[in-house]
């Protein structure tokens, strides 16, 4: 499975964007992958119907994802909560050759991972399917990723209800992407340093241009 080279700006949704900004803050310091106690970002219990937590088994030669939570919203979209199940065996053989690559890509650069793929709901309405995983480290090695799966139709409304079980159509994917440059987050309305700016009084011919780089 190949996957695009990306920056942050990639992620669709304001609140995926919000969580991968904090990620990125931690990432900053060492230019490494956090681990999963410092990850505190703001308004957390407003997301937490839309993520999925996961331990990571790398003792093998391929890794192995647990659930580790239960009653969230995406959850609908496969029927039942998997708390306490490996991913690949939630998703079953049909969804497996689809999904656990992105995760397994996830856990071997240790750096986020974004994919969006087309799914059909019971009434034949195209619903994208938004997933962006974030990477945690304990020894220096992937030991929790967290998921945050968003959904968005763009005729409106769709059944969330066995999303992702309810046809025979597979996803369709659209993009599988590397979150592996730009990895900073800039403040909104802040200036960094090195950057340049140029001041004048006002705009015509033969104004004289100040120039100040701020280092």
């Amino acid at each position: 499975m190949d996957f695009a080279s990306a920056a942050p700006s990639i992620v669709k949704s304001i609140k995926q964007r919000d969580l991968l900004n904090t990620w990125l803050r931690l990432y900053a310091r060492q230019q490494i992958a956090p681990a999963i106690w410092e990850y505190q970002p703001a308004r957390l219990e407003e997301e937490l119907s839309d993520l999925i937590y996961y331990t990571v088994d790398t003792s093998t030669p391929t890794p192995r994802l647990t659930i580790q939570s239960e009653g969230t919203r995406i959850s609908r979209a496969y029927g039942h909560t998997g708390k306490g199940i490996f991913l690949d065996d939630y998703v079953g053989p049909r969804l497996a050759s689809f999904v656990m690559p992105i995760y397994h890509e996830c856990v071997a650069c240790g750096l986020p991972v974004y994919s969006i793929a087309d799914v059909d709901d019971i009434y034949g309405r195209v619903v994208a399917y938004e997933r962006l995983l974030l990477p945690f480290l304990t020894d220096d090695k992937v030991s929790h990723i967290i998921a945050s799966l968003k959904t968005f139709c763009e005729d409106g409304g769709f059944e969330i209800k066995n999303l992702m079980r309810a046809n025979d159509a597979l996803p369709r994917p659209k993009l599988r992407a590397v979150i592996d440059h730009d990895l900073f987050h800039r403040a909104p309305g802040r200036i960094a340093a090195a950057d340049v700016i140029e001041f004048t009084d006002q705009p015509g011919p033969g104004v004289t241009a100040e120039i100040i780089e701020l280092n």
